[in-house]
């Protein structure tokens, strides 16, 4: 029987249902590529230095408010779980350091940054979008007066937006191989601070793609703090055994102050990326920086 109140079914892009199913993801990964492509694109964004670290440190005076709050819980009669909260809080002021020098090496690029004479915006700092070494960069850039790039993503726990990325240039991400794949995209320098499991993955696996030769472009590596990566990873280790060579611990450089990773990436960033492009030997441009937005 005819139903003469028939309504017409959804657009296929309208409908939420099938966007949200099984065979909708195609469309949820093609949209999580074209949607920052048109952003990026309308900033005038060219490249990225991408900023990667624990996301639990705190700034120093965070830091040091959160151990003055848990000595004055604890007192004279500490139970064993307070004992160890205070500990932790302690190292946790140590490693504030990080923080302070994640966000002076983050202004220290971004006020060079904006001064390169440009159609369009070079090594914009970048991040995960959330706490800890995130947010000192983040921070960093926009002290600096510059815009920042926060690429965030859902997670159970750590992962919110901090206040100082860009608005416009601010991302939620679903798919963790999609993020991975902006962060890599545009970059031409990496740094990497003192972190966990997350940290560990983008590190290895940029060097992955370096020492294999499936980058088109020259992307600096930059290894922040010396005292946690030698008690971490023993890359000379892994040269004395033979499964890396001796010439791939050229692939990256270990520095211990932001002056000294900021004169590196300057120097690197001139010599491979800011010479013309007739002279890039090999290089291919990505297509967002040849395209007009």
């Amino acid at each position: 029987m005819v139903d003469p109140k028939c309504k017409p079914a959804p657009l296929a892009y309208q409908n939420e249902p099938f966007l949200n199913s099984p065979e909708g993801r195609i469309l949820r990964i093609l949209s999580e590529y074209s949607e920052p492509l048109s952003r990026f694109r309308r900033e005038q964004i060219q490249d990225t230095v991408v900023f990667f670290g624990s996301a639990r440190f705190y700034s120093k005076l965070d830091a040091q408010k959160r151990l003055t709050g848990i000595e004055a819980a604890a007192g004279e009669g500490a139970s064993a779980e307070q004992n160890l909260q205070l500990k932790q809080a302690v190292a946790s002021l140590d490693m504030a350091r990080y923080y302070e020098e994640a966000r002076r090496l983050a202004f220290l690029l971004t006020k060079w940054s904006i001064q390169i004479p440009a159609r369009r915006r070079r090594f914009v700092v970048t991040t995960g979008g959330g706490p800890g070494i995130m947010e000192a960069a983040n921070l960093g850039a926009y002290e600096a007066g510059g815009k920042t790039i926060g690429l965030n993503i859902n997670l159970p726990f750590e992962q919110m937006c901090n206040p100082y990325i860009t608005p416009s240039l601010n991302f939620e991400f679903h798919y963790f191989f999609m993020r991975k794949f902006w962060f890599a995209y545009l970059a031409k320098a990496l740094v990497i601070f003192p972190g966990g499991f997350g940290t560990m993955d983008e590190l290895f696996e940029i060097l992955t793609l370096a020492q294999t030769q499936k980058l088109a472009k020259k992307i600096l590596v930059v290894i922040y703090g010396s005292e946690y990566w030698h008690r971490v990873v023993n890359f000379q280790a892994m040269v004395d055994a033979g499964t890396i060579s001796a010439e791939d611990l050229d692939l990256f450089k270990i520095v211990d102050t932001p002056e000294e990773g900021f004169e590196y990436l300057r120097e690197g960033l001139t010599k491979y990326h800011l010479v013309p492009e007739s002279k890039r030997a090999g290089e291919r441009v990505p297509e967002i920086a040849k395209t007009n937005p």
